[in-house]
């Protein structure tokens, strides 16, 4: 018989990760609220437009990973170019934290300071918006401004290892066109293996036919054949059975 064994077909659509899932999405979530707090806290409430530039470029950069997590499903092409804008964003934004720090001479930190690994071990542990909610209040603008920089940094750089992986797989796999001529061919491959699969089967399906029919015949012949022995032996039984009646009603 055919085989019942039938691959999963092809997608046409990218697997991509959910964007609530993506590390530097949601250290990006952490930097777009921090930055409110930070601006409402350490910057003028009104006159200075770096406040609405570090906020819009915070949300810019964590709306823009959604936006390209979204549309990696079927554009390859604008998953980059979309989280190529949320990378310049979040350039813009670190930026801004450097200049509020060199404008009011505060520190940059360095590794040779002994605030700074503190400060990496903690970021890099740390993805969730609630781990940093209750030092937003606490932190001074110096902290403030270094940690922006430090999660700045680091969204940076996970967004450059995630895109060189989307470089990776468009290479292998192409975009939506290649998924789309690849799930076709593969669709028709299939198909044309069942079909000859099925075809393979007729002569074999043909000789068990075959068979089956010849050994209907034998049995039709025998049922026949003990059909009349079996009338021949009632016909000659009942004309015993008139012959002893007749006998009988002679005595």
């Amino acid at each position: 018989m055919p085989s019942e064994k039938q691959e999963k077909p092809l997608s046409i659509f990218r697997s991509v990760p959910k964007w609530q899932d993506l590390r530097f999405y949601q250290k990006s979530e952490v930097l777009y609220q921090m930055t409110v707090v930070f601006c409402e806290r350490f910057l003028p409430k009104h006159g200075d437009r770096t406040v609405d530039q570090m906020v819009q470029a915070a949300r810019s950069g964590k709306q823009n990973i959604v936006e390209g997590s979204e549309d990696g499903k079927t554009s390859t092409a604008m998953e980059v170019n979309l989280l190529n804008v949320a990378r310049a964003s979040i350039g813009e934004l670190r930026q801004d934290y450097d200049d509020f720090l060199k404008a009011r001479h505060l520190k940059v930190w360095s590794p040779a300071d002994e605030r700074f690994q503190p400060m990496q071990d903690f970021t890099k542990a740390h993805n969730a918006l609630g781990d940093y909610e209750d030092y937003f209040q606490h932190w001074t603008a110096e902290e403030m401004a270094n940690v922006g920089l430090t999660l700045c940094y680091q969204v940076d750089a996970m967004m450059n290892r995630y895109l060189k992986g989307v470089e990776d797989v468009f290479i292998k796999e192409g975009g939506v066109k290649e998924r789309m001529h690849k799930a076709r061919t593969d669709y028709r491959r299939q198909q044309d293996e069942h079909l000859a699969e099925l075809e393979h089967m007729v002569p074999l399906l043909q000789q068990q036919l075959a068979s089956a029919q010849q050994e209907a015949t034998h049995w039709q012949h025998a049922y026949d054949d003990l059909k009349q022995r079996a009338l021949k032996a009632y016909n000659q039984q009942q004309e015993e059975i008139k012959e002893l009646k007749r006998r009988l009603g002679e005595l």
